[in-house]
């Protein structure tokens, strides 16, 4: 907002320097002084049009929606700081942060412009790129894959080819039989005998405690930590310790579509400068960004909020130069690895998949 405003105050001051001190200021008589003078009567509407311009429609904010993955949690924790602060309006924008429905994903309701933003996956994008969806990853949430397999200690699964026989409950989408089954092929498992048990929106922890389910793909930070405070006796198969066999990514990631980053740059823009600074504040404060968070998820547990802010907030940046920060090489690793593995239709272009064109310098 801050650079919007100079631009204003840019054009307003040079609408001034032209009608004050332009050459009819200096030569006018006769017929001319009258013209100079008509100028400067219209000067005020001159820099009002300016200014309303800048503002855009009758000086109201833009409404922009954020489409969630899952319920509230610490992955969204930026985002609901930057609202309450009133990070968004500072900005010029009135932002309404939806959890996911029956409408679609992310990805399919930003791809079609039915949400201006939403929190996808590096896979997910992955796998739209090659499918022709148009979205665009404009920032990591997440410098490093936190995500893991969990378990029952009495199942026995503290590896990829421990998986074979097992079921496994699936939320739906079609990453989870990729990204699993390269990872037995890998470890020399047939993908085959993992059989997928669609749960759906269920809670995945209470799927595997009632035995419905052998394992579930979760966030560490959360649900892992969930499972500590249930007291469950539990294996987390983390997919990060397996390099050899799946690269490093992004997940979860902030996603928009080319046709609002071609249409409305200055709107992505301003949307990176109060979601980052809300992000920025999590890392710094992670005990006052909990609190904030738990006055937007009153169904979630406190105190699990309390301990995964703790948890999350270090990993948030990580080792990257500034929050949000995206590597070509990792989204080319990713691509490669699908692609080597005939998951991907085609090849993607992994320049064209993420960008940090809007990220603010910190």
């Amino acid at each position: 907002m801050a650079r919007l405003v100079q631009l204003c105050s840019f054009l307003a001051s040079s609408i001034v320097r032209c009608a004050a001190h332009g050459p009819g200021a200096r030569r006018a008589s006769g017929r001319t002084r009258l013209q100079h003078l008509l100028r400067l009567a219209l000067l005020p509407v001159l820099v009002a049009g300016a200014l309303a311009g800048c503002r855009g429609p009758s000086g109201a904010p833009a409404k922009v929606t954020v489409m969630l993955d899952w319920a509230p949690n610490t992955n969204h924790t930026g985002l609901y700081v930057a609202l309450d602060k009133g990070w968004y309006r500072e900005q010029g924008l009135e932002v309404e942060i939806i959890q996911p429905g029956q409408g679609g994903t992310p990805v399919q309701l930003v791809a079609t412009d039915k949400a201006d933003f939403g929190i996808s996956f590096q896979e997910e994008v992955t796998n739209a790129r090659a499918t022709d969806i148009p979205v665009v990853s404009i920032a990591a949430i997440i410098q490093h894959n936190t995500s893991a397999l969990i378990s029952l200690k009495e199942k026995g699964i503290t590896r990829p080819k421990d998986l074979e026989g097992k079921r496994y409950g699936a939320f739906g989408l079609p990453i989870e039989e990729q990204v699993l089954g390269g990872l037995m092929e890998c470890d020399g498992a047939d993908p085959s005998r993992l059989e997928f048990v669609n749960i759906g929106a269920s809670d995945p922890l209470t799927a595997i405690e009632q035995r419905d389910v052998d394992v579930a793909w979760i966030f560490e930070g959360w649900e892992g930590i969930e499972a500590g405070r249930r007291g469950l006796p539990v294996n987390l198969l983390r997919l990060s310790d397996w390099p050899s066999c799946l690269p490093d990514y992004y997940t979860p990631v902030l996603v928009t579509s080319e046709s609002t980053i071609s249409r409305r740059p200055d709107l992505v823009r301003r949307f990176l400068a109060a979601t980052a600074r809300g992000y920025r504040y999590a890392i710094e404060h992670p005990a006052e960004a909990a609190e904030i968070l738990i006055k937007y998820a009153p169904e979630a547990d406190p105190e699990l909020i309390r301990q995964s802010q703790a948890w999350l907030s270090p990993r948030y940046r990580a080792d990257a130069p500034r929050w949000g920060e995206q590597k070509h090489s990792v989204w080319q690793a990713y691509a490669d690895w699908m692609s080597g593995r005939g998951l991907l239709p085609r090849p993607i272009d992994a320049g064209k998949a993420f960008t940090n064109e809007f990220l603010p310098a910190q």
